[in-house]
């Protein structure tokens, strides 16, 4: 558990491990490219080590083709900050890494380096961000700044990129839908797989299957399973190829425990029957499949209070359904109720239209209240293409298992973060390439969202350190911002006023180092997750559509513009013609 870090004094909360350890053990000061020990060693050797660096975490461009992007990875990171520490073992390892002319001294040095001189700021994870925006601000000695910049690149780019993928596919499957991540035996190994259970959730995703989030329900306190816990068990229902006679035990306890009938597997065949004489049902004019009724029989023997069967093995409206709708049945005549069924092949619009169909005859057939609403999942390699598709086709689907497009990000393989220098012992420092889009923009910045009048984000700007903060005036019953300049950072010709009705200070600071500056609490995953829901409904619908998304703007203040653009020409090479 967490301690309370801002009862201490003087910010000395940074000098002791308040904070658990990051989820994956791998996460440690070795976790990061060799050539940052290298430059560590350069910083040492010539005495610039303890020189202050301020560096910027932000990405580019926005993923798969949208106009905005869910930050997510912060507590890893915060968590590896808080407990940056190398051991006797790591500091031999290093030793054996680097070239032996490494004096000892710096591994001395190393011995005792953590971060209690580093302050770490941040955007709140959950937030809808976008590109150039810093997602993290990292400000300490160059030396453990450097060494923290593949870490913190890895645990917020996989992170962003798969809760950005599951907001997305929130967004087009709809609130109403239940979303169940289905990764696991896709995903890009353990870790990518415990890691993209987690941020699918703060991305909109409700649970995630049953057998693939043990673990994750172990590492994350069973978040992920709690919301629709009476349903996902089924969804891995195998068939169990048994006959009929090999089912031994039979008998099935009532849901209240008052009576016991002794023969289920009879009681089931009754309803069978009943079905099979009804003229709307499509199986009787012939059999269902005898080794699907009896792994569904037997499945419901064993879980009654949570039975959910996979329809599509044989032939779903002439076997799965009538056969799943028997077992239903007989279990409703026991006081159970199904959880429902999968689909997971074929036209899931059209089976999903006449399962419902047949549900809600059988509702009337037999006055089974509710059974018309039997739930129906489907899944097979669902991507946002295909359940955009579902929705113009009209189908029934009322849950939706989503895997291997999701948890790989398939259509998009990295978000492309970035870990630039801004600022050296207070003086600015500027990235300079022909691609504008990889210059970087300088200083210690202070990034604000700027609100509408309708509630919507107008703008995000950024500002210098030492700027005034974008204040509110109280107007009678309203308040209205100062008239703001709103400029992108590289094109002068675009630029307008903004006069704000709401403005948020993105940046918060969760870690201060020794700095005594008060330290804003990590929240839980489920208040992250919420964050993310919130910030997402306060989007403006054209930046969040599929299809040609209207781009967010992001600009910085007109003295920040005039500054990057001196120092851009001050540090640019003048060429000469001959």
């Amino acid at each position: 558990m967490e301690a309370n870090a801002n009862h201490l004094p003087n910010g000395e909360a940074a000098a002791a491990a308040v904070l658990d350890s990051p989820t994956n053990p791998m996460v440690t000061p070795l976790l990061t490219d060799l050539y940052q020990y290298t430059m560590a060693y350069a910083y040492w050797k010539g005495g610039k080590h303890n020189d202050r660096a301020v560096f910027d975490l932000y990405f580019r461009r926005n993923p798969f083709g949208g106009e905005y992007t869910i930050f997510a990875g912060l507590e890893e990171c915060i968590k590896f900050i808080a407990n940056f520490k190398m051991n006797e073992g790591e500091i031999s390892f290093i030793r054996q890494s680097l070239s032996g002319s490494c004096e000892d001294g710096f591994f001395d040095y190393l011995r005792e380096l953590d971060c209690s001189e580093v302050e770490a700021y941040a955007i709140p994870e959950g937030s809808v961000v976008f590109p150039k925006v810093p997602l993290m601000r990292i400000e300490g000695p160059v030396a453990v700044v450097q060494l923290l910049e593949t870490p913190l690149l890895n645990l917020v780019n996989f992170a962003s990129l798969v809760a950005t993928n599951a907001a997305r596919h929130r967004f087009v499957a709809g609130k109403s839908k239940m979303l169940l991540e289905f990764g696991l035996r896709r995903a890009q190994g353990p870790d990518g797989a415990i890691t993209a259970s987690k941020y699918c959730y703060i991305g909109g995703f409700d649970a995630t299957r049953m057998a693939s989030c043990l673990t994750a329900m172990l590492l994350l306190d069973g978040y992920l399973v709690s919301p629709f816990a009476e349903h996902i068990p089924m969804l891995l229902s195998a068939h169990l190829w048994l006959s009929p006679d090999e089912i031994i035990e039979k008998s099935l306890k009532s849901a209240d425990g008052s009576t016991i009938c002794e023969d289920f597997v009879s009681l089931v065949q009754t309803w069978l029957n009943k079905i099979k004489a009804v003229q709307w049902s499509k199986s009787s004019n012939g059999d269902t499949n005898h080794s699907e009724l009896t792994a569904f029989t037997s499945y419901a023997l064993a879980f009654p209070d949570n039975f959910l069967a996979l329809v599509d093995t044989y032939d779903v409206m002439r076997s799965g359904i009538p056969n799943f709708c028997a077992v239903a049945l007989a279990l409703n005549d026991l006081g159970y109720k199904a959880g429902g069924i999968r689909l997971d092949s074929g036209d899931l619009a059209y089976l999903s239209s006449e399962a419902r169909k047949f549900f809600q005859s059988i509702e009337k057939e037999f006055c089974i209240p509710g059974f018309g609403k039997t739930n129906i999942t489907a899944s097979n390699d669902l991507n946002e293409e295909t359940l955009d598709a579902l929705n113009k086709q009209g189908h029934e689907v009322d849950s939706y298992g989503i895997g291997t497009y999701l948890v790989t990000c398939y259509s998009q393989a990295a978000l492309g973060c970035v870990f630039k220098l801004v600022e050296i012992n207070g003086e600015p420092r500027i990235k300079l390439s022909e691609d504008v889009s990889k210059v970087s923009i300088p200083c210690k910045k202070r990034s604000y969202r700027l609100y509408g009048k309708e509630g919507y984000p107008l703008v995000d700007i950024m500002t210098r350190e030492n700027e005034p903060i974008p204040k509110l005036v109280t107007l009678l019953f309203y308040q209205v911002g100062e008239r703001i300049l709103c400029r992108h950072p590289f094109n002068e010709s675009k630029r307008a006023f903004v006069v704000p009705q709401k403005v948020d200070d993105l940046l918060k600071c969760y870690w201060p180092g020794t700095s005594g500056k008060p330290r804003v609490e990590l929240p839980s995953l489920n208040e992250t997750r919420e964050r993310c829901i919130n910030q997402l409904e306060q989007m403006r619908p054209d930046h969040m559509r599929r299809l040609n998304p209207t781009p967010y703007k992001v600009s910085v203040s007109a003295k920040l513009y005039d500054f990057i653009h001196f120092l851009w020409l001050n540090e640019a090479p003048v060429g000469e013609l001959q």
